[in-house]
């Protein structure tokens, strides 16, 4: 049996950790009521469009009720989210096919939710309309193209999507496209094909300065990554990825492109998908705390944002089931003793800061006229293009070599 003179302190010892766990969730709580979180991809848009088909008038697909996601508005609500670009996702199978048509679907989704549900969300498309919304009480909801393959290589339709209200564009997901590398590079996986970025991939980054689109570079190779980080007039993002040397995922970024990004004033959202966290099935919240603290550490406290990967995984670590519990992961950076300051920074104001200087280098440029060459026929994929523009008639871009040949000795014979 203990003495008295020894269960004293234990007692004060075990009353007193949980009182520190309360206190820094009530700080968190405080903070995020005036500094909510701003997240850089949720896919919500994929579930509606995998679900119900994009039909929100659906009773099953209102968001007030729907609790087979990670995202409705009551969880929203507790999870103090204050801006959110979502993710205007279409696979790599559409690539040459149907992508720009089911990316506009995806945009105007978007759009529906915030028509639909005008108490909760505000559709903005600038960091002024971030803080109105804020002020507001309400999810400033901003557009995330995931995908270069869904601009189908056209710069019209890139300066489209902006004028739609999409506001950044991720330059690859896990495909190449005519112009950009994918991370699938870096595991040998698909064969480099433009060392980062071709000619015409320069010209959209430029094209995406000029317009005031962030660049996002998540998905990328790590030789796209450091072209883009050198290349682009204006910072970038990474919308959703997390440390590689805690977890060695070609999807991840290295220390050195982490010393790229602090020397940009670029940003890191880190994901919370467990595979990119702990390179396995399984992850907890200090472990995503764990990322953030390296990021933290190797490129700044201003470095750091949240991509929470939100309805886009399958796999979620203990303690971020869902977009309720960002108030959670924040508390534990306070007990890891970040600043109320770098928290704030994390959250928001980071993003803030980075959207800030995207808008000054589009004012910047002014004065300078789109970008209107295209990109070549012959750089162009699929079966099934005309060539309008590039010559008379309709056509096939990139005939393998033994279509070629069999075309030119048909022209020889008709011409002989």
């Amino acid at each position: 049996m203990l003495g008295g003179h020894v269960l004293v302190p234990v007692l004060v010892l075990c009353l007193l950790l949980p009182c520190a766990g309360q206190h820094h969730w009530e700080e968190a709580e405080r903070i995020m009521t005036t500094t909510p979180v701003i997240d850089g991809h949720n896919d919500l848009p994929w579930q509606l469009l995998k679900r119900f088909n994009n039909q929100l008038g659906l009773p099953e697909a209102n968001l007030k009720l729907l609790n087979s996601t990670h995202t409705n508005i009551p969880k929203l609500r507790r999870g103090h989210v204050g801006g959110q670009f979502w993710s205007a996702y279409v696979p790599c199978d559409t690539q040459n096919k149907d992508a720009v048509k089911r990316t506009l679907e995806q945009i105007d989704v978007v759009h529906r939710m915030c028509e639909l549900y005008p108490e909760t969300f505000a559709c903005v498309v600038d960091s002024a309309g971030i803080q109105q919304a804020f002020q507001r009480k309400k999810v400033a909801s901003l557009i995330g193209v995931e995908g270069g393959h869904s601009i189908d290589s056209s710069l019209g339709v890139l300066r489209t999507f902006y004028r739609l209200g999409v506001r950044y564009m991720t330059l690859t997901h896990s495909c190449n496209t005519p112009w950009a590398d994918n991370w699938l590079v870096d595991t040998g996986d698909e064969p480099p094909l433009h060392h980062g970025l071709s000619p015409f991939g320069k010209t959209v980054v430029e094209e995406m300065n000029r317009l005031g689109m962030i660049v996002d570079l998540a998905h990328v190779s790590v030789e796209t990554m450091k072209v883009v980080l050198n290349f682009s007039k204006a910072p970038v993002i990474f919308s959703h990825s997390s440390a590689y040397s805690l977890c060695p995922h070609r999807r991840n970024v290295p220390d050195d492109v982490l010393r790229m990004v602090a020397s940009t004033d670029s940003l890191v959202m880190v994901n919370f998908y467990n595979a990119y966290v702990t390179c396995g099935d399984t992850a907890t919240l200090a472990n995503v705390a764990d990322h953030m603290d390296h990021v933290k550490k190797v490129a700044g406290a201003q470095s750091v944002g949240f991509g929470g990967d939100y309805d886009g995984v399958t796999g979620l670590p203990t303690g971020l089931e869902d977009v309720s519990t960002y108030p959670a992961l924040v508390a534990e950076l306070l007990a890891r003793n970040w600043t109320e300051e770098e928290v704030k920074a994390a959250l928001a104001e980071n993003l803030l800061r980075v959207f800030r200087k995207v808008e000054e280098v589009k004012m910047s440029l002014q004065g300078m006229a789109a970008h209107e060459k295209p990109i070549t026929f012959e750089e162009l994929e699929g079966t099934c293009r005309t060539r309008y523009g590039y010559g008379n008639g309709a056509g096939t871009a990139r005939l393998p070599p033994a279509a070629l040949v069999l075309v030119l000795a048909l022209l020889h014979s008709l011409l002989s």
